[in-house]
């Protein structure tokens, strides 16, 4: 009875739209956060002197903190849109196609 399923399922147009959906989303979430990470790289390399400078006269905080914990937090936060698209979207199309396959 599971191999009928699989087979609907894998037939259905419901599940190709989720499959679609899914990996677009995900792939333009690893884009984003590349391309963040790969430019903070690229100032490590190319400007350490910009990211080493002080925020301000007198501390020993520089540049390059912020822009390292804002990256970790963007990545917190994109994990964040990923679980809420897939608990709502993602699931909803899920169920969809599971009645669609018992039916």
């Amino acid at each position: 009875m599971n191999d009928v399923i699989y087979q609907r399922i894998e037939k259905s147009a419901r599940f190709k739209e989720l499959v679609r959906k899914r990996q677009a989303f995900a792939l333009l979430l690893t884009v984003i956060m590349l391309i963040l990470y790969v430019g903070f790289i690229l100032l490590i390399a190319f400007a350490p002197g910009w990211l080493g400078t002080p925020l301000h006269a007198g501390t020993s905080v520089t540049r390059g903190i912020p822009i390292g914990v804002g990256l970790i937090v963007i990545s917190f936060l994109l994990t964040g849109v990923y679980v809420w698209r897939a608990n709502g979207e993602f699931d909803r199309l899920t169920r969809e196609l599971l009645n669609e396959v018992k039916a």
